[in-house]
């Protein structure tokens, strides 16, 4: 939708009336803080910013958008940092952040669920949970204790532990359509329905699929399912010394995931990955030069202890399962050093670090615990920061940590995601199409490769780059542009993209985006509800 017709001084009277004039932002400052990006040439600029605090509300936001004929572009806590972060699809959307609707509406400690609201950090759900219901574990993602759960579900985003497919493990939704009606799925719309939140599909069509990667309404409630804490946990951490031990590695766990032994999901990363997490980048190290040279790549790897991939996973079950899968996953990874870690490890660990003190081996345990102990707490449910310090790898300068927020920070960050089968010819030929393409516009492929289901992986890949520096910005759109065509050319499709990403995957003719246009119409025929999000008009 254009914004032609569109009254958005009217809207924004009555919106000031509906909600309240403080939670109607339409100051400059506010609407260049909602329009800053991870992106080379930054986002989008909002019309206003809205913040309701209730369903109620948003039905009000989008009669009255309707009316007026003014789009709005709804997020949760705008914490999507790569794929579009606070800023709207295009220019003049208002922004309707949903952060202010943070209520955990309620959890289900016998049947391990929780219904929650949109601007529910997963920090917040993970710390009422360990007050209220120790027993229950989120599965939680590298995106930072502020982001939203709700959020990362709807893009299909994913995490750690069994439960890592997070749309998979929602059941029931709220969503306020385009025209103010309320839409309860599943069996929500069953008065005093039992099964609710326990059998996610009720009965006829599974609407759930439409409100995820779309712009047909918006979301504002989500029951999620939640994890027993198991009896017995571990994690296990392994390393291969080269760039050839991926196809190994893959080829021996994928047997293992199909039968369904590994849980968790499982992540294999490059070294570059591991270095971007610990340190920025190594200028001096480096002379200057981009991507990094080989020599000093090597010394990064000496001096982190890391190979050139690095992988972990978790177990979850009976002393006596997790024992039997102990063995079976030490026998495929036999070869790669494989190291098994629970909390009675973790804490001896810690203990013997400050028995022996600062220096020498005290100093080094404790080292080696600070790193483990933050993606240890991600494979049970533990939010941490630390993964965001990745996001500042090519930021020149001290600055701010990339961990407070990548945008403070100059941090510029792409995300390229392609969706692959679980096999090692297809991560080798993936590797193969886009390493010479970040050598060419001098950036490092920074990858983990992530064991999804049990039958697929995802390349979750990215570009790294300072957003001040003009001609870095400029090389990471065109190296962006080249890996999505070189990798949709071969097939392999990003499993969730961007505004910078939408166009080129609706862009190709097909039944699919004719049909999902065709939906948008009908449920939206106004186009008020983020125009050009995923969809194509």
């Amino acid at each position: 939708m254009s914004d032609t017709g569109s009254n958005l001084t009217g809207a924004i009277e009555q919106w000031g009336r509906a909600l309240g004039r403080d939670h109607v932002l339409v100051g400059q400052g506010d609407k260049d803080r909602y329009a800053r990006s991870t992106s080379p040439s930054g986002g989008a600029e909002p019309g206003a910013v809205l913040l309701p605090e209730s369903t109620e509300q948003v039905q009000q936001i989008v009669k009255i958008a309707a009316e007026h004929k003014t789009p709005v572009h709804p997020l949760s806590r705008g914490k999507n940092w790569g794929y579009g972060d606070a800023s709207p699809p295009t220019d003049g959307q208002v922004i309707v952040d949903l952060a202010r609707m943070n209520r955990i509406v309620e959890v289900n400690e016998s049947l391990a669920y929780a219904v929650i609201e949109p601007g529910v950090s997963q920090g917040a759900l993970a710390a009422y949970l360990a007050e209220h219901h120790p027993d229950l574990w989120l599965d939680c993602t590298g995106a930072g204790v502020d982001s939203s759960f709700v959020g990362n579900t709807l893009d299909r985003g994913f995490g750690h532990s069994r439960y890592a497919d997070h749309f998979l493990t929602t059941c029931g939704m709220r969503v306020v359509m385009a025209d103010g009606r309320v839409l309860e799925t599943g069996f929500g719309h069953f008065p005093n329905a039992k099964a609710h939140r326990v059998y996610r599909y009720g009965v006829g069509p599974f609407l759930d699929g439409l409100f995820a990667q779309s712009n047909y309404g918006i979301v504002t409630q989500v029951g999620v399912w939640l994890m027993p804490r198991p009896e017995s946990f571990c994690a296990y951490f392994f390393s291969g010394r080269n760039e050839s031990d991926l196809e190994e590695i893959v080829t021996r766990l994928a047997p293992l995931r199909l039968k369904g032994y590994l849980q968790s999901a499982l992540h294999i990363a490059n070294d570059l990955r591991i270095f971007s997490s610990r340190a920025r980048y190594p200028w001096e190290l480096a002379g200057g030069a981009t991507p990094l040279p080989e020599e000093a790549r090597l010394t990064l790897r000496r001096r982190f202890g890391v190979g050139a991939w690095n992988g972990l996973g978790a177990i979850y079950g009976t002393p006596g399962s997790v024992k039997a899968m102990k063995r079976a996953v030490g026998e495929a990874l036999r070869p790669f050093g494989v190291k098994f870690i629970d909390d009675g490890k973790l804490a001896l660990a810690r203990r013997l670090g400050r028995a022996f003190g600062a220096f020498g081996f005290g100093k080094r345990l404790t080292e080696l615990v600070n790193l483990v102990e933050p993606v240890y707490g991600l494979l049970k449910g533990q939010p941490t920061n630390e993964p965001l310090a990745g996001m500042g790898w090519r930021v020149r300068g001290d600055g701010p940590p990339a961990a407070i927020d990548p945008l403070d920070a100059h941090a510029g960050i792409m995300w390229v995601s392609p969706m692959l089968p679980l096999s090692a010819q297809a991560a080798r030929e993936v590797l193969d199409l886009i390493e010479p393409i970040y050598r060419r516009h001098r950036f490092e492929p920074l990858v983990t490769f992530t064991m999804i289901t049990d039958r697929a992986m995802v390349c979750v890949t990215n570009i790294s780059f300072d957003r001040r520096e003009v001609e870095e910005a400029a090389a990471a759109k065109v190296c962006y542009d080249e890996l999505v065509e070189t990798l949709l050319a071969n097939g392999y499709v990003p499993y969730r993209t961007g505004p910078g990403g939408y166009e080129k995957l609706s862009s190709h003719p097909s039944v699919f985006w004719d049909v999902a246009g065709e939906i948008k119409k009908t449920l939206d025929p106004g186009g008020i509800i983020s125009p050009g999000r995923y969809i194509r008009e």
